[in-house]
């Protein structure tokens, strides 16, 4: 059974990582399953406090994906029609582009947003535009790098504790 749950917490791990890329995934959170399903393990002693550590870290970088792109979309005068075009751009992105579509499709989908938002204004929906596509980025990385991190602590819980799972 240990095996078992070993298994599926290190596929909500690597799903998290997805998830960073993903809007329909919470990345972070994702991860976070993934090393709880770990310390339901027998081989794995619980640490409620390590747990409880990780949990804050994905609810504060969930709480910030929302807060950073609209920062830089602000910033740059873009509207949530930017926002909302650059989520719906990444999946489309992704789905046409693969993972070049991680990069090109937020971008276009924020501008698009903003010419559907104001089409007169071309140069103010590339603006807009570039600071949704900042935002995004810099949420996207910080997921990215807390589902990385979280994965990272998988592994070393699974290495120090290898002798008692098999």
């Amino acid at each position: 059974m240990d095996i078992a749950l070993m298994v599926i917490g290190f596929l909500f791990c690597l799903l998290g990582i997805l998830g960073s890329f993903l809007p329909v995934l919470p990345g972070p959170f994702t991860s976070w399953i993934g090393l709880l399903i770990l310390h339901f393990t027998d081989a794995i002693p619980q640490n409620w406090m390590f747990l409880g550590i990780t949990l804050a870290i994905s609810i504060v970088v969930w709480v910030l994906d929302y807060i950073v792109p609209a920062i830089g979309t602000k910033r740059f005068g873009g509207t949530k029609y930017g926002m909302i075009g650059s989520s719906i751009g990444l999946v489309i992105g992704i789905i046409f582009m693969g993972p070049l579509g991680i990069i090109i499709g937020p971008f276009i989908g924020a501008f698009l947003g903003e010419l559907i938002k104001d089409s007169r204004e071309s140069s103010k929906a590339l603006k807009a535009a570039f600071g949704s596509f900042i935002g995004f980025l810099a949420g996207t990385f910080l997921k990215f790098i807390v589902s990385i991190g979280f994965v990272v602590f998988y592994i070393i819980k699974v290495w120090e504790n290898w002798g008692q799972l098999f």
